[in-house]
Order: C-alpha cells, then structure tokens, then sequence
C-alpha cells in the first residue's frame, strides 16, 4: 500500500486553452466556460495558497531546463490574430529569483542541464490560465521551459528533480494541452481527441509509479498519439506533473467532449 502525503502540494497537467481567453468577454461566457469553472476551483482543491508556482509551459524551449529569473516578468504575446485589447494585457504576479535558483540548484544536482533567464516574460501558457486560477495576481510565479529535443524521458527527469518543491508550499503546473493539432481542431479531430484522451486518462487514472511512467515514456504507442499530438510540446507538461508525483494517485479535475465543437480534452490532479 502507498504511503501518501497528504501535506504535500498537489502537481497538475491542465489544459490551458488558446491564446488570451480570460480577456475575451464572449468567449469565457460560452465556450470557455466549463475550463474557466475547472481552473477557478483549483485554490479550494488545493485548500491553501501555495507559496509560490512553478509552472511548466508548453510555449517555451530552450536548449537546457531554463528558469525564469526575473523579479517582475514582462509579458510575452505569443499568439496572433486576436482583438487588439489583448496584446496590452497584464497578469501582474511577482516573479521570485528565490525559487529560481533553488529550482536550477536541484535541476543542476539531477544532473540535468539548467540556466537562468533574467529576462524572459510570461507567456499565454501560464497569464491565461492563471489569470482564472488566482486573478488576484498575488502570488509569486516562475516559469520553467521544456527541454529542446522533446525527449519524455527527459521531462520525467525533471519533474522527479523538483519533486522536493512540494514540500517546500511550491505548487508544480504543468500546462499544455491534451490534444493539440491545429490543423485539426473542433470537429475534425473529434475521433482522434477522443481515442488519445481515452488513452491518456486509462494511463493516468488506473496505473500508478512505473508502470503509469513507462506508458507515458511510451505514449507514441497510444492510439492516434500523432494525430493528437504532431509535435509534443503541449504534451510533455505532464511528463513533468506525473514524474514530480510518481506514487501519487491522479484525479481528473476537468473534461470536455465538444470544446471547440468536438474535441475530448481533459486536465489531471495528482496528490
């Protein structure tokens, strides 16, 4: 039987949704609606608010694990083809050059490849859901990028590496999205969405420790996985979530089978 840590801070796979949502008024009363309620409930989940959040966005790579370093992030607008108002908006948490350097010093001590950025900003990945998670903007957050190469071992690596966080009231998220082809979005991806979130919530709800991780290390096997996932950034956050909570169990916490008109997308709670 395992021995679970009620204490400890949860870890997170969510969907984080397109571009700047929260910020489109008709958008989040329709069809972002149900993902909003999801991340809104988040805090009550987690019933105290975290330190600090470390999050993993599918919207940065670079060519070692890179931590966000800066004590007041800027912003960065990495989408196109939205309203004008959202390209002036802020989510104005504080950074925390603390919890950097002691994310890079355990990163660094796994001997994984680890930097600093003192100037990069938050990107939609992490402003947009966060934006709903703790609109209040109070608590401090760091991004920390994926690996170049995109190698799920890799980002297991990683997330077993910081695993210590949780004990230290810092909140893991890591934040992609479950399926993630736009070139098949809404009803065309219907069957494939559908078939690799079956897959995806079978492995991360019914398995636990090595197994749950040697499917997620083989999930190129999983049904229509490259229709899902043509590249797998927006995947590979929760090769961080689970490789941080390997003997946790998973919870899914959100679901949908029609967002954006027939897409199956889900996000996952473990610990």
């Amino acid at each position: 039987m395992t021995v679970r840590d009620s204490s400890r801070m949860p870890t997170y796979f969510i969907s984080h949704g397109g571009g700047p949502w929260p910020w489109m008024k008709q958008e989040l009363q329709t069809r972002y609606a149900p993902l909003a309620a999801a991340l809104a409930d988040m805090p009550r989940q987690i019933g105290r608010k975290p330190r600090a959040v470390l999050m993993v966005s599918a919207h940065w790579e670079a060519p070692a694990f890179t931590v966000q370093g800066a004590a007041r992030p800027g912003m960065v607008y990495d989408y196109y083809g939205f309203p004008e108002h959202t390209y002036q908006v802020r989510y104005a948490s504080p950074g925390s050059p603390e919890l950097a350097a002691r994310t890079l010093q355990l990163i660094r001590a796994a001997g994984l490849p680890g930097d600093i950025d003192p100037e990069r900003g938050y990107d939609h990945g992490m402003f947009a859901p966060m934006a709903v998670m703790i609109p209040e903007a109070d608590v401090p957050v760091v991004q920390l990028s994926l690996l170049r190469g995109l190698e799920p071992e890799a980002h297991i690596q990683l997330g077993r590496s910081i695993a210590t966080l949780r004990d230290e009231e810092v909140l893991i998220v890591g934040s992609g999205l479950s399926y993630h082809n736009l070139r098949a979005f809404g009803p065309a991806g219907e069957a494939a969405s559908a078939a690799f979130d079956g897959w995806l919530g079978d492995t991360l709800l019914h398995h636990e420790g090595s197994t749950r991780t040697d499917r997620l290390l083989q999930w190129e096997q999983a049904p229509s996985a490259r229709q899902a996932h043509p590249r797998e950034e927006h995947l590979l956050p929760v090769m961080v979530a689970v490789g941080a909570a390997e003997s946790d169990t998973a919870t899914r916490v959100y679901h949908e089978g029609r967002f954006f008109g027939g897409l199956s997308v889900s996000s996952y709670r473990l610990g």
